[in-house]
């Protein structure tokens, strides 16, 4: 599973997360393909966003602009948590890629407004997480 694939399992399992209140393994096996294994990035991913969620959360709301968290759709908000995620806590990826596969994931999962929206949050969140 490359890194591009495990950042959308990860996303899916989230939103599932969000969407049912369901456990993180349960979301994880339920978004996997058949004979395919989560790798340790996605397990990372989303393992870690929930963990760091209290840390990521407020660094949404304060890059919000005439929104707030809850206001989000939950796809947006399940990619924003994993790309703040992803930029706060792992260091080996470059933000801009990181703010680059969470466009390109709202892109696909939510249109082109999407991903714009997204564009806009990881942006300001960016300068959030680099003070």
């Amino acid at each position: 599973m490359n890194r591009r694939v495990a950042r959308l399992r990860a996303a899916q399992a989230l939103y599932q997360i969000d969407l049912t209140e369901s456990e993180a393994n349960v979301a994880i096996e339920s978004v996997v393909d058949e004979g395919e294994t989560p790798s340790s990035f996605m397990l990372d991913l989303v393992h870690g966003t929930l963990e760091h969620k209290n840390t990521i959360d407020p660094i949404i709301s304060s890059s919000l602009q005439g929104w707030t968290l809850d206001r989000m759709g939950l796809v947006d908000r399940a990619i924003v948590r994993m790309s703040i995620y992803e930029m706060k806590f792992i260091e080996d990826i470059p933000v801009n890629v990181t703010l680059n596969e969470g466009i390109e994931l709202a892109k696909a999962f939510g249109g082109e407004e999407s991903g714009k929206f997204v564009n806009g949050v990881l942006s300001k969140a960016m300068e959030n997480v680099n003070k």
